[in-house]
């Protein structure tokens, strides 16, 4: 009988020493768990921070600190998300800390989502166009047509090839937008203007790895001056100086003169420091004027990877007043196209 109650675990001496035992096996195995998830924390913590500060500051740094400032609004949420959790588990430092960062940058992120106060003016009604034709691939046809649709009255593209200049010809966009000024070039590293209203070439860009077209639009009124724009991408092996340069060579608001309009893929999004400089200088992004400029322009397919970010933009100068702007896709290209409706005033 004594072997069956011990085998049952029943004698005080059994209960005492099972008590203990399990409670030694408990604090062995609690310990280093919680130890290495404040471990982990700690980590995240100290990622999310870093890469905060590398946005708050404006530095570029390399290559791939330019690709992680790009997904600042997506680790804004996650460090949000992480720092509450740390908070639930009572890591006191470490969830304050990464809450209080992520509340400084969803300051500066969320406001994209909603639309700035518009006064009221009289002008020239503009609708601009900007798309990347990836290497002249996209489907001219259906930019055409879209440029009909939509009453474009200004197309600035990127990636325009001589073949592509023949697709958009057979596809009628000369009946829509007569006035040119195209550097098509093969691969993508030509660019162009197409207007209903009469263009004239001017050079508004310094020399640079690719084509930046720029011309005068002779508005009814007050003309404009726009530049199609396409700097070198900043993920090229060779480093970001080229991309730096040429975001920096984009010409700054022209108090004294034609209105300007950048229109075009910048390979920037609104956190790095070459865009911000050029909103400090004068311009407003008309995507974040309406509350749109959360809305992804590259890459157009809806995949996880990489993550979709927004580098695609109209910049206007501050006087000019925004109406809409309309993002959708190109067959074809990788970067979606941009239309924005804006008023010049008459000065």
């Amino acid at each position: 009988m004594p072997a069956v109650l011990w085998s049952m675990g029943t004698t005080p001496e059994t209960d005492d020493r099972s008590a203990t035992l399990h409670g030694v096996v408990t604090t062995e195995v609690k310990a280093p768990r919680s130890g290495f998830a404040t471990f982990l924390l700690f980590v995240c913590a100290l990622a999310f921070v870093a890469a905060a500060l590398v946005r708050l500051l404006g530095i570029d740094g390399t290559r791939y600190m330019i690709a992680a400032t790009s997904l600042t609004p997506y680790y804004t949420v996650v460090g949000l998300l992480i720092g509450l959790f740390a908070l639930m588990r009572r890591r006191w430092v470490i969830g304050l800390t990464m809450t209080l960062v992520g509340i400084v940058l969803v300051a500066n992120v969320a406001p994209r989502a909603f639309s700035d106060a518009r006064p009221n003016g009289v002008g020239q009604q503009v609708r601009l166009m900007t798309s990347n034709l990836l290497t002249g691939i996209a489907d001219a046809e259906f930019l055409v047509q879209e440029v009909k649709r939509r009453g474009v009255d200004v197309l600035a593209m990127q990636e325009l090839t001589p073949e592509m200049v023949r697709d958009l010809e057979r596809a009628g966009l000369n009946q829509v937008l007569p006035n040119r000024v195209f550097l098509d070039e093969p691969g993508g590293s030509g660019s162009g203007i197409a207007s209903r209203f009469p263009l004239q070439r001017r050079n508004l860009t310094p020399p640079g790895t690719l084509q930046q077209a720029g011309a005068v639009v002779d508005l009814p009124g007050k003309d404009i001056e726009v530049v199609s724009v396409h700097p070198l991408p900043p993920v090229v092996t060779d480093g970001p100086e080229a991309w730096q340069r040429e975001l920096a060579g984009l010409p700054s608001p022209d108090s004294t003169g034609a209105l300007r309009v950048l229109a075009g893929d910048f390979n920037a999004t609104l956190d790095h420091v070459g865009l911000t400089r050029l909103l400090n200088k004068g311009y407003v992004d008309a995507a974040d004027q309406v509350g749109k400029g959360l809305i992804h322009t590259w890459p157009s397919d809806s995949g996880v990877w990489p993550p979709p970010v927004t580098i695609d933009h109209v910049l206007v100068d501050s006087k000019i007043l925004v109406d809409t702007v309309d993002v959708f896709d190109v067959p074809g290209s990788d970067h979606r196209a941009v239309v924005t409706q804006f008023v010049v005033p008459r000065l």
